[in-house]
């Protein structure tokens, strides 16, 4: 039965909508959109207009108005914890504006999306890290790079998809450009665009469009791509130092490529690092993550998607460090250092210091005076 026009209702809200109304059910299950209510409230509610299997009403009394007092104090709480709004500081990077909502419940989507639309600035200029200029978006010269690379998104097909970020320019499909890091023109056969599972394959592309394009190996994050006579590079993607470690083998020796192959990709997505001994194979190879969660992820993967299992066993160090000198000159051999410091190269072939404590750290610093560290890599 539909609800009448200025008929009372007596109703407990029960989420919040989109614009952030209290929704509630009348007895025959018709949801009614109240203004000004929340969650828990308990509300004799005015029909103002009937749409048939939604309604729209009118708060008449608030009967349970601790609830909503309850958030009027906690958004107080919040205001008063947050820092002002200042869109100059956002465009800056200084400010990062925060929303709240849930996509499970669809409450606060769509005010997060046409707020991003309204506060996001247009593309901005990158650094081209070889001339230290910046690469105007709107330039005519194609100009792009790798920030991200996933495996196996597609199970059945075993792809490989490397996200692209442009720059400036236009991208049209089964355009040529120049590989920075390889040195050579590639095919940029098939864009593609991502949301959620659905895919769509995408024929241009501008200045902040993001795409993905399929990756047989030749993608690392942090690679460029440019178009034109005058090459552009962006500076790669700093790695940070990982805080756990372990060290990783197969327990089936007859599955060797595939966890090679397994740990290589996991790599390049930059979930984890490798090292290896220096100058050393992969029969055994050492892990670095950031958070110990990564190494069960690693584990998972390997055996869901690569059908290898592995050995796993941690490491005592805790820190880690490049080593920046010339490696044609400098022999880490000849490095005074404590007896549980440990020489790794990464996948590169960068080499680096594994150490168990701080002052490990420190003796190495103190008793090799021409020995240059750096807690930061790059991609």
């Amino acid at each position: 039965m539909p609800l009448q026009k200025n008929q009372i209702l007596t109703l407990r809200i029960e989420r919040l909508s989109s614009d952030g109304s209290g929704v509630a059910h009348s007895a025959d299950g018709e949801a009614v959109f109240v203004p000004g209510t929340a969650p828990g409230d308990e509300a004799r509610v005015r029909i103002v207009k009937d749409c048939g299997r939604y309604a729209f009403g009118i708060l008449d009394e608030l009967l349970t108005p601790y609830l909503h007092q309850q958030l009027v104090d906690e958004i107080e709480l919040l205001d008063g914890a947050a820092e002002e709004f200042d869109l100059d500081k956002v465009l800056r990077g200084e400010l990062s504006p925060v929303f709240f909502g849930s996509a499970l419940t669809n409450f606060g989507v769509e005010p997060f999306l046409e707020n991003f639309l309204r506060l996001t600035s247009a593309p901005l200029a990158r650094v081209d890290s070889l001339t230290g200029e910046p690469v105007d978006p709107c330039r005519d010269e194609f100009s792009a790079f790798i920030f991200k690379i996933q495996a196996n998104m597609n199970k059945a097909h075993r792809d490989r998809i490397a996200f692209m970020r442009i720059c400036s320019g236009k991208f049209e499909r089964g355009m040529e450009a120049y590989h920075v890091q390889e040195g050579k023109n590639i095919k940029l056969a098939t864009g593609t665009q991502l949301m959620a599972q659905d895919r769509a394959i995408v024929d241009e592309a501008y200045a902040g469009d993001i795409i993905g394009l399929f990756d047989p190996g030749i993608f690392s994050i942090g690679d460029t791509l440019c178009t034109g006579k005058k090459k552009v590079q962006f500076a790669g993607i700093p790695t940070f130092s990982p805080e756990h470690f372990a060290r990783i083998e197969q327990k089936d020796t007859m599955k060797r490529k595939q966890f090679v192959k397994g740990m290589e990709q996991i790599a390049q997505e930059g979930a984890i690092q490798i090292f290896r001994e220096v100058g050393g194979g992969m029969e055994e190879v050492v892990v670095g993550v950031v958070g110990v969660l990564q190494l069960e992820v690693l584990e998972y993967r390997l055996n869901t998607e690569y059908n290898v299992e592995i050995r796993m066993q941690q490491l005592p160090f805790e820190q880690l460090r490049w080593v920046q000198n010339d490696p044609d000159t400098y022999n880490l051999r000849d490095l005074d250092l404590t007896s549980d410091t440990k020489a790794v190269e990464d996948m590169k072939g960068n080499r680096l210091l594994l150490f168990t404590s701080d002052w490990a750290v420190r003796w190495a610093e103190t008793h090799n005076e021409s020995l240059q560290l750096s807690e930061f890599g790059n991609i």
